[in-house]
């Protein structure tokens, strides 16, 4: 059994590649959730966790991460969404499409590891990211991810509980990656990251405020769009800091000429 084991364990990724993915919890509400989702971290050798507003102050102390109490202590706790996957280059978000038409690109659950390795290969940086037990992740969290996976389930019974919903889509991407190999040519794009498109964002939404683009009843759904258009498009670095530098111009030369 142990020798068909480790026969097994090469199918996964390397650890290096494991440590440029993370978990993002999102206003967890369950102590015992947080601590479930950390064991089946552990089970398929996964590390980096952050938990943004959690709804207990105790999740530390969750009894149910066995095996893995000290991925609990090393967590990182967020205050937003935006500040959890600020350094990550390409940001998921899960959850189902009963109740809602996705703004981002929906990518079924098997078809994610080869993207997810694809963005390791050229430097970048991923988030698996889960909304509350109750209603999952809200627009203004999906405001922040680049795509939306969803799980196959009965349409009986969608939704699962937040551990298996994540011990699910470690295991896909844990196993099965598209291999290195050929996503070498990709290696020298290096995506923009979360923090990168928010700067942008606020620079552009400067100009538009400046340029008096639309009512200001109206900012916080340019806001909006610009989050995900600016996801959508998926910029390199290079890129990102070129419209920068565009917007940041203009708008200089407006407030200038007043």
């Amino acid at each position: 059994m142990f020798q068909a084991l480790s026969a097994y364990n090469h199918l996964l990724l390397t650890e290096g590649q494991r440590e440029g993915i993370g978990v993002v919890l999102v206003s967890p509400r369950n102590p015992l959730n947080i601590g479930a989702v950390a064991r089946a971290m552990a089970n398929f050798g996964f590390a980096r966790l952050a938990v943004v507003a959690p709804f207990e102050a105790h999740w530390r102390e969750a009894r149910s991460a066995v095996g893995a109490p000290e991925l609990l202590q090393i967590a990182r706790e967020a205050a937003t969404p935006g500040e959890a996957v600020a350094d990550c280059t390409l940001v998921v978000g899960t959850g189902t499409l009963t109740y809602r038409k996705p703004e981002q690109r929906v990518v079924a659950l098997p078809e994610l590891g080869p993207l997810v390795e694809r963005e390791l290969a050229g430097g970048g940086r991923v988030a698996m990211v889960f909304g509350p037990e109750k209603h999952g992740l809200t627009r203004g969290d999906l405001e922040f991810c680049h795509l939306l996976v969803e799980i196959p389930t009965d349409k009986r019974q969608p939704s699962m509980n937040l551990g298996q919903a994540v011990a699910v889509c470690l295991y896909e991407l844990a196993c099965r990656g598209a291999g290195t190999a050929e996503l070498a040519a990709d290696a020298g794009r290096r995506s923009a990251t979360s923090g990168d498109l928010e700067l942008l964002a606020g620079v552009v939404e400067e100009a538009m405020v400046a340029a008096e683009y639309s009512p200001e009843l109206m900012r916080e759904a340019n806001r909006h769009d610009l989050r995900v258009l600016l996801r959508r498009l998926g910029p390199s670095a290079r890129d990102a800091r070129r419209i920068l530098g565009l917007f940041r111009r203009i708008l200089w030369r407006m407030r200038r000429d007043g």
